[in-house]
């Protein structure tokens, strides 16, 4: 499966490792490097993660990664899985 990023998840993503450099360059580098190396393992194993608790949607799944809630949608259809976005699971709530 290919691995796609949401304009939405880029965005966020980006100010998170803007956050982490401003206290540690190495550290915000050492973030997206692991992040990336655990979002790659997504292609074969997509469904290893929980269901959302986020959305109402089996297809939707949540990677928590170092705190950070990643949800992400398995399309088998387009053989592809959308990275959907990021954040603290205390900024969000759940959608109904």
């Amino acid at each position: 499966m290919k691995i796609v990023r949401d304009e939405k998840f880029t965005q966020a993503l980006t100010g998170i490792l803007v956050y982490i450099a401003r206290d540690s360059k190495s550290g915000a580098r050492f973030f997206r490097n692991a992040l990336q190396k655990t979002i790659g393992t997504l292609d074969t194993f997509p469904y290893k993660y929980r269901q959302s608790y986020y959305y109402n949607d089996s297809q939707i799944r949540d990677l928590i990664f170092k705190g950070y809630t990643i949800p992400y949608l398995i399309d088998e259809k387009r053989d592809v899985i959308v990275i959907l976005d990021i954040f603290k699971w205390i900024e969000k709530k759940r959608k109904e």
